[in-house]
């Protein structure tokens, strides 16, 4: 016995077919209305459709008016279908963001390698080196000393050891005077 279950056939799917649109779906979406019916105008002109006379016309302006836009979206026309440079635009605020960078990455490296100079000498038993000398002032031409800090408490209290010495001077020399009196 051989029963066999017929198959049914599935109809293929037909897959739809998208709508090409010249010049894309979305070709002049985010263009106002006035745009659209100028642009229509020009290009039924220039496609033999319409004479310049008529097109003026339905724009609603003069026939050398008529031609001044039409030569004005042909100039622009012109103008996008310049080629394009290939990559990415060169920006000045990025150019000034990536120097900017460079520049601290390599502030980092010096300050990095001054401090492995500074161990190397400390390491050998070199000498830190010393600022140059201007020969014509004599004096450093490097940063100023900053003057080390002195705690106001210890200058204070040497002014007054000092001060409590002269005064007991002062008191045995008038103690002096007073007995040889």
């Amino acid at each position: 016995m051989n029963t066999s279950v017929p198959l049914t056939t599935v109809p293929p799917v037909k897959h739809r077919q998208r709508v090409r649109v010249p010049g894309g779906a979305e070709l002049g979406s985010d263009s106002s209305r006035d745009a659209k019916r100028v642009a229509a105008a020009i290009l039924e002109v220039l496609a033999g459709a319409r004479t310049p006379t008529d097109a003026a016309t339905a724009l609603g302006v003069s026939v050398p008016r008529y031609y001044q836009i039409e030569s004005r979206a042909l100039r622009a026309l012109l103008v996008a279908c310049e080629p394009r440079p290939k990559g990415r635009v060169r920006n000045p605020q990025h150019e000034i963001e990536a120097l900017r960078k460079q520049k601290e990455s390599l502030q980092r490296e010096v300050t990095r390698q001054q401090a492995l100079v500074r161990a190397a000498h400390r390491t050998i038993g070199l000498a830190a080196p010393t600022a140059p000398v201007d020969k014509a002032s004599g004096q450093s031409t490097g940063k100023k000393r900053r003057r080390r800090p002195v705690a106001r408490a210890l200058s204070v209290a040497a002014r007054l050891q000092t001060g409590n010495a002269d005064l007991s001077a002062v008191a045995d020399k008038t103690k002096e005077a007073t007995a040889g009196v």
